[in-house]
């Protein structure tokens, strides 16, 4: 009797899905945006905060799928698990225009703090997503190599929370950790960009 042949789950289908629904975030939260009641320089200037909020979350956004796409890139296998830890983050990611919009025409302690908390999820929920494809991959596979201690995305988290909680004393020091965090994300994780530079032309 021939021997079964082991296949494993196409993670194809998977980077289609979250670019589509990351593509669809961005897109909600540029139809947020109000056009100005009058055509005046100064009916402009009063979106200009929600202008603001989206431009950021817009690079928020962005910093995840650019870490997404080298995250996957740089794994072989999928599994059930993967699916619905990519899910998970989806989720936390969508309810990023909603915050956006919120803080963007109410700056003030609770919207700061809600939307912290729409940044802190997702970042715990690609933490666990990284530890899922780990599992899925094995301890001794590339990703895990390359990720190590994730040093760097648990001193994102921890800055979040800070953040969080300034937001109680001042909402622009807890704007200030958030602006923080997306600093040191800009640059793709080198850690994993390496490992994924043999599929980079993908």
């Amino acid at each position: 009797m021939a021997a079964a042949r082991v296949t494993h789950m196409s993670k194809g289908r998977l980077e289609a899905f979250s670019d589509g629904v990351i593509a669809i975030i961005i897109t909600i939260m540029v139809l947020e945006l109000k056009v100005p009641d009058s055509a005046t320089l100064e009916a402009l200037s009063k979106i200009a905060p929600t202008f603001a909020a989206y431009a950021f979350s817009f690079i928020y956004v962005g910093i995840y799928w650019n870490n997404h796409h080298h995250l996957l890139h740089a794994v072989k296998r999928i599994n059930g698990g993967v699916l619905w830890a990519n899910l998970h983050l989806l989720f936390w990611l969508s309810l990023v225009p909603f915050t956006t919009r919120w803080m963007g025409e109410s700056f003030g302690t609770w919207p700061v703090v809600v939307y912290g908390v729409s940044l802190l999820m997702p970042s715990i929920a690609f933490a666990i997503l990284v530890q899922v494809l780990i599992r899925a991959n094995g301890k001794e596979s590339e990703l895990a190599k390359a990720i190590g201690g994730d040093t760097k995305g648990t001193i994102s988290t921890l800055i979040y929370i800070a953040g969080i909680a300034l937001t109680f004393w001042q909402p622009w020091a807890g704007l200030a950790c958030y602006i923080l965090v997306a600093l040191i994300w800009l640059v793709p994780d080198r850690r994993i960009e390496r490992t994924a530079l043999p599929e980079a032309d993908d």
